[in-house]
């Protein structure tokens, strides 16, 4: 089927004329909408005949009718409201409107369809019969026809030929492509997870309207064909299994491992306390929860999950309490033992619904997420080796903040797709050569298209010998379940070299040089001892290179070589001093210890003191109230001691008195006393 260049689709020629025919379009204006009104809901069918008018008529130019005339005003309105749409945008939303009202209306369609031929003088499609080619499955599709319009475009209606070849079908590289899918599409979803086992990607739980899923759909990436697998959860021992429905979830991880497939942590309506592991194998159906050993990290939605060799490597994520994580496990799939680490360097702040890569088996890459009010665009590496966190220097555009995103790896090349930034989704398409932390933009969409959403998912599929990114579901507003495949121009095949040691904040390379059709595309191909030999073509032709190129490759070759000595001696006196730092840390935190000690003795030295001072003032406030009195009785006994005294001188003075008192008596005039003889 031929890709209707500046829209975000296909065109529909034949699928769109079975569809008006299925919903009863396809006679006059007047007589489609009653034949789609008896199939669907009004609305419904003013929006099937807009888009019907505007796939075949084009933009609406009649006058607009008189208003005691509801029904033709409300038909007018709905045509005049889609402006200049393209036809070909038209003809995909008509089938897509009408697959979501009835998804299996392709199955009821009548034998007789009828195909689109442009009519070039009047520019507008006219309707004629087709003619029916067979097809073993019973169905039939018109012969693909080439028409060649006066622009000198080619519009080729090519729908077997996507339905039988697949992905192979698409050539257009570096552009979003939604491809024609048969089969019943899943329902519209977002934060589940996706994985590819044997050209087949499998698409379990997600979030629907808030309600978790448990379903697990399948995508032929061969035939592009939907089906869905009755999946059952395997529990208790092996012994005694005990076959359960399986669990719903949303935020999860999955993981393609061999032929079979894992699904980390995830948010549930039910959940545990700690993060479980569980494996799916698509030959019994059965999903199975695995033992793990060492301790499980605590359970979560929205972390990052990546495949290192035979580890996987967890970050961040959002607990059920909706506490932002940045922890960092391992979990070895050899033994499933998780391992919590404790790297060094500043590690990303706590985010969820981030995306995370692996590069050369070695640096794990952290871009993006979102926390409760913000979202990210930092990028931070982990050394895998050293367990040390940095933020590199980053070249070439500056992406912008972005959660909910997905990542995915071809080669050196990180695609980074859709996300939201707390007001709208995301709309560019990203790519950064992890070897030089150069970010550049693949291609935009336009619109809210679901590519442009937070919580989709994005797998990377090979087909005959070419890669295929696939991105499926999402969130911008509105619950997605389409499909879209882009074809990047940047191979994988490419060796990637990444300089040992921290990332380097002037790590330089050189990207290779692409275009979009790649009519012709030199790939370097490097010998072992560090030189350029030849140049491969596209058409598998060796040629040699120029001497020019040679000499100017070997100058750059020798350049990279400089800066990497360079760095490396860097890098060796960094870790000096580094080691330095850490001796001088270690004697100080000795030190530190020994003095705390000795502190610690000293207060328990002055708390005793403290306690004797306390006593000793007690004594004192005694003994002082003691003194007081003493001071009293004191003064007591001197006033006893003044009255005795002045009582003894009175009592001497009437003894004087009496003995000389006949002579100073006569003398004082007094008379003698009488005796009593």
């Amino acid at each position: 089927m031929a890709m209707a260049r500046g829209s975000s689709g296909p065109a529909y020629p034949e699928r769109f004329y079975a569809a008006a025919a299925y919903a009863g379009f396809g006679g006059s204006s007047n007589s489609s909408s009653t034949g789609a009104i008896s199939k669907f809901r009004n609305d419904v069918a003013l929006l099937l005949y807009a888009l019907y008018q505007q796939a075949t008529v084009g933009p609406c130019n009649i006058p607009k009718p008189r208003a005691w005339n509801p029904v033709e005003n409300s038909k007018w309105m709905s045509w005049h409201g889609l402006g200049n749409m393209s036809s070909a945008e038209a003809m995909r939303l008509f089938v897509k409107i009408l697959e979501e009202e009835d998804p299996a209306w392709y199955s009821k369609v009548p034998e007789f369809t009828v195909e689109p031929i442009v009519d070039v003088e009047m520019h507008k499609p006219k309707v004629e019969p087709a003619t029916q080619s067979a097809i073993p499955n019973g169905n039939s599709f018109p012969e693909p026809k080439t028409i060649s319009p006066e622009n000198g475009s080619v519009l080729e209606t090519q729908d077997k030929d996507v339905v039988m070849e697949g992905l192979g079908s698409i050539s257009i590289y570096d552009q979003w492509i939604a491809p024609s899918i048969s089969g019943q599409r899943p329902k519209p979803r977002y934060v589940h997870g996706a994985a590819v086992v044997q050209d087949k990607m499998y698409v379990f739980g997600g979030n629907h309207n808030g309600r978790y899923l448990n379903d697990l759909q399948v995508l032929d990436l061969k035939s592009l064909t939907w089906s869905k697998i009755e999946a059952k959860a395997q529990t208790g021992s092996p012994e005694s299994p005990t076959v359960v429905p399986v669990t719903p979830c949303a935020g999860h991880s999955l993981i393609t491992w061999g032929n079979k497939i894992l699904s980390i942590a995830g948010h549930a309506k039910d959940l545990s306390e700690t993060i479980t592991v569980k494996e799916f194998d698509p030959q019994t159906c059965m999903w199975s929860n695995l033992k793990t050993y060492g301790k499980p990290p605590i359970s979560r939605g929205g972390q990052s999950v990546t495949l290192v060799g035979t580890t996987l490597v967890m970050f961040g994520g959002e607990d059920a309490k909706r506490s932002l994580l940045n922890d960092l496990h391992i979990l070895d799939l050899e033994t499933m033992t998780w391992d919590d680490i404790d790297a060094i360097g500043t590690p990303p702040s706590p985010r969820s619904d981030h995306a995370a890569a692996c590069h050369a088996e070695r640096y794990l890459l952290i871009f993006g997420g979102g926390s409760h009010a913000t979202c990210f665009n930092d990028l931070h590496v982990l050394d895998l080796q050293t367990m040390e966190w940095s933020r590199p220097k980053q070249q070439g555009v500056t992406p912008g903040p972005r959660a909910g995103h997905a990542g995915v790896t071809v080669g050196e090349n990180w695609f980074i797709v859709g996300g939201g930034n707390n007001m709208n989704g995301v709309s560019e398409t990203l790519v950064l050569n992890m070897s030089t932390l150069t970010w550049s933009v693949v291609t935009t969409v336009q619109g809210r298209m679901p590519l442009a959403s937070e919580g989709l998912s994005v797998v990377l599929s090979t087909y005959n010998g070419e890669d295929f990114l696939v991105s499926f579901g999402g969130y911008n507003g509105r619950y997605s379940n389409e499909v879209h495949v882009l074809k990047p121009s940047l191979k994988a095949d490419l060796q990637s070299k990444m300089i040992e040691g921290p990332v380097s904040d002037c790590t330089v390379a050189l990207l290779p040089t692409t275009n979009a059709r790649r009519d012709v595309e030199p790939e370097i191909e490097a010998a072992q001892d560090g030189k350029i030999r030849e140049i491969v073509m596209d058409n598998g032709d060796a040629k040699p290179m120029s001497i020019r190129s040679v000499e100017t490759s070997e100058r750059l070759v020798a350049t990279l070589k400089a800066e990497k000595e360079e760095l490396e001696a860097m890098l060796n006196k960094e870790q000096l001093q580094t080691l330095q730092l850490k001796q001088e840390l270690t004697e100080a935190e000795s030190r530190n210890a020994e003095l705390t000690k000795e502190l610690q003795s000293i207060r328990g030295q002055l708390a005793a003191e403290q306690s004797r001072c306390f006593k000793l003032e007690v004594d004192v406030a005694e003994l002082r109230q003691k003194l007081q009195t003493m001071e009293t009785l004191q003064k007591e006994v001197e006033l006893l001691q003044r009255q005795k005294a002045a009582s003894e001188q009175a009592a001497l003075s009437a003894k004087q008195r009496q003995g000389s008192g006949g002579v100073w008596g006569w003398l004082a005039g007094s008379p003698p006393e009488k005796s009593d003889s």
